[in-house]
């Protein structure tokens, strides 16, 4: 006889567990959208979805009263980066932890339902948890030096248009204005946030450079913010500088990815050579079991 019991709570213990490998695992993104939000910015990070009302309540809960208490630290910094909140994350790293915590018991339901005795010890959930707590600041860890390494790119690109535009006699100000509204991207509408507060506060531009670099920690901008400082001293001898320095940038930028690739490429030099090896024995498994027999 069947039993139904054991069946059901498998297979609601395997569909929880695919759900929860689904949110750790991200998704490759949808083409459409993507290429809609590439070419129609809504915002600082337009690929992020904005959490809806319910989760913001309940992450501002949470929030307040996980204040203060050791182990939780909301890094503010890469949040604003990414264009994320911090009630979203951590509601995020409570629900992993509960789920860890729940992952050891409801595992072992279809083993009790069959009468098999089976103790779990708490640790192990404990374990769980501690691992899907930290899980969210590893992955915000890996998107913000992701979203860092795309913010240079832009900026290398920034850095030519406002060459181009200082070569033409244009004020410091205004090529930095003007160079901001060539492009389409996320970064480039972090510029022109930035140059308007900057306009609106009547203080220099490089000065709101300043202040975006102190705000998401883009040592990047620091360069271009004293380029543009002293390129308001200089006139459209900055020039070279500018050009020089985007040139620089881009030098860095492919040093960084071909470390990468060299490192991404050693890691694959263990499971190609497991894999020589086992199509070795495979090979030679009949040869040497037609030797053993005769």
């Amino acid at each position: 006889m069947i039993a139904w019991p054991a069946v059901l709570a498998g297979a609601a213990v395997g569909g929880g567990i695919g759900l929860l490998v689904k949110e750790l695992v991200r998704p490759a993104p949808a083409l459409g959208p993507a290429l809609q939000r590439l070419n129609n910015p809504s915002g600082p990070r337009p690929e992020q979805a904005v959490p809806d009302d319910r989760d913001a309540r309940w992450g501002a809960w949470l929030l307040e009263h996980l204040r203060g208490v050791p182990g939780v630290r909301i890094p503010h910094t890469n949040l604003a980066l990414v264009g994320s909140s911090p009630e979203r994350f951590v509601l995020t790293k409570v629900a992993l932890a509960g789920g860890g915590l729940l992952i050891p018991p409801v595992a072992t339901i279809p083993l009790v339902l069959l009468g098999l005795p089976l103790l779990v010890p708490a640790g192990v959930g404990l374990l769980f948890a501690l691992v899907l707590w930290f899980t969210p600041d590893l992955a915000l860890r890996d998107e913000a030096r992701r979203t860092r390494q795309e913010f240079a790119h832009a900026v290398a690109a920034y850095l030519d248009l406002v060459a181009l535009k200082r070569a033409g006699n244009t004020g410091a100000e205004e090529a930095m204005e003007a160079a901001a509204k060539v492009g389409n991207g996320w970064a480039f509408q972090r510029l022109r946030t930035a140059l308007d507060q900057a306009r609106l506060d009547k203080i220099p531009y490089w000065e709101a450079l300043e202040r975006l670099t102190a705000e998401l920690d883009l040592p990047v901008l620091d360069d271009v913010a004293a380029i543009m400082r002293q390129s308001s001293d200089d006139g459209a001898s900055v020039y070279a500088t500018l050009r020089s320095r985007a040139r620089n940038l881009r030098v860095e930028l492919l040093n960084e990815q071909a470390a990468g690739a060299n490192a991404d490429s050693e890691k694959m030099t263990a499971p190609g050579a497991f894999m020589a090896v086992l199509v070795m024995l495979m090979i030679a498994f009949p040869a040497i079991i037609r030797i053993l027999n005769t």
